[in-house]
């Protein structure tokens, strides 16, 4: 299957709301939620290959052929639906990170546009 650019450009706005929410995370001591030894430090450390990540599936979605362009197209929404339901369960422990309206609305984002990712691998285009 070849990736459209409805494909495309759905990785790319899933994938920076990801990132962002990431730098977010660093707002909210997210290190802390999930009692990481070494603080921010070892966060930082532990963002670079989940970016780099990130970023190589951006190159080969944007090439948009072969197993690897589909195969990076659907991490992303499995990156978002784990970023979802993890906070999902934060906010059940009683957790009161990540509240603020812009941080709420990167993880309803991550969580609508991973819905659409996947749809849109079930719809063909018209000829």
């Amino acid at each position: 299957m070849s990736l459209q650019p409805k494909h495309r450009a759905l990785f790319l706005a899933n994938a920076a709301v990801l990132v962002t929410h990431q730098i977010d995370a660093a707002y909210w001591h997210e290190w802390e939620l999930f009692h990481i030894p070494g603080g921010n430090q070892v966060n930082l450390l532990l963002n670079l290959p989940i970016i780099a990540l990130v970023l190589y599936a951006q190159s080969q979605v944007a090439r948009g052929e072969g197993s690897a362009a589909l195969m990076f197209y659907k991490l992303m929404p499995c990156l978002g639906a784990l970023t979802v339901v993890i906070h999902g369960l934060f906010f059940a422990l009683g957790h009161e990170a990540f509240v603020q309206p812009v941080s709420l609305g990167l993880l309803v984002g991550t969580a609508v546009l991973s819905c659409l990712q996947l749809t849109a691998l079930r719809t063909r285009p018209l000829r």
